[in-house]
């Protein structure tokens, strides 16, 4: 069981996310290690202006685990997630990935984002080189020997069934197969960790089932998949532990049965969120649309036949 971490203490407001010597101090001075956490939250906080985007994130994502990130669009998993990888800097807490704070030292943070694979909306993509440039260019960055980043390429590039299309540039790419290559570029490091950000979205039902397969054999054998998604049904399928996170904090977490709680995800989200209905009486003018044109089709019909 994942320990509940869930703190009502607010943020404060109004903070720059440009940091002060001793605020990065602070930043850098976080929580021990937990000998079995994949990625470890403590505090993290960001505002922009009197704007409050995440309150005061605790979590601890165990390793091994298939670990889902769920919210209302502009809850804050997003925001958590570019705070947990190192590249948006937090006003408070601290992100430990495999132990290492992403916001200490440089080594530590090297070492952090050297455990991870992401894919995230909003990084950069070198869509002026072809599918396996870009994976070569990746390897050679992760300083992977160029035999073995040649044979991981095809390997990926075969199962995410993009083989046809590698030597296209990126550019030319849909928005299914530009995911796609993304997250062969996430895994081409064979990382600890996988950090993906609404990784299905864009992607036809064949390749769907393709990446799931990938992901649930990269669990089995130890990894850690960390997915963020607002399809409850997808996240229910696929993972053992699960976070709900709305009005900008964590409002549950726990293995998958225990946030249910005897419910199916989606009522139990809602129910935590918060879910609007439509008021008695409202937009009553949509009731009998399709009556309209069956009314129009008859009177036609009824024309032609006088004119017979």
């Amino acid at each position: 069981m994942v320990d509940p971490m869930v703190s009502s203490s607010p943020a404060s407001g109004g903070r720059s996310s440009v940091q002060s010597e001793s605020s990065a101090s602070h930043l850098r001075s976080g929580a021990e290690p937990h000998p079995h956490a994949a990625l470890q939250l403590q505090g993290l906080g960001k505002s922009y202006g009197d704007k409050v985007v995440v309150r005061d994130i605790n979590l601890r994502v165990p390793r091994g685990s298939f670990y889902g990130l769920v919210g209302p669009n502009g809850s804050g998993k997003t925001t958590t997630v570019l705070m947990a990888t190192g590249l948006l800097r937090p006003d408070t807490g601290t992100a430990l990935v495999c132990g290492h704070n992403v916001w200490g030292s440089t080594a530590e943070a090297n070492a952090a984002k050297a455990a991870y694979g992401l894919l995230a909306d909003g990084l950069p993509v070198f869509d002026r080189l072809s599918g396996q440039e870009y994976l070569h260019y990746l390897g050679l960055l992760r300083g992977i020997d160029e035999p073995t980043v040649a044979q991981r390429s095809r390997e990926l590039l075969d199962a995410l069934d993009l083989a046809d299309s590698s030597s296209k540039l990126i550019v030319d790419y849909s928005a299914g197969m530009t995911k796609k290559i993304l997250l062969a570029g996430a895994l081409l490091h064979r990382p600890d960790i996988l950090i993906l950000d609404e990784p299905f979205e864009a992607v036809d039902p064949v390749s769907a089932t393709t990446i799931r397969e990938i992901l649930q054999a990269y669990v089995a054998s130890s990894g850690t998949v960390i997915m963020s998604s607002h399809v409850m049904e997808t996240v229910e399928a696929l993972c053992d532990h699960v976070a709900v996170i709305g009005k900008n904090q964590v409002l549950a977490d726990g293995t998958l049965d225990e946030v249910r709680a005897g419910s199916s995800l989606s009522e139990r989200f809602v129910e935590l969120v918060g879910g609007r209905h439509l008021a008695e009486g409202s937009l009553e003018w949509l009731a009998g649309a399709g009556q309209k044109s069956s009314s129009a089709d008859d009177a036609s019909d009824s024309n032609k036949e006088a004119q017979q």
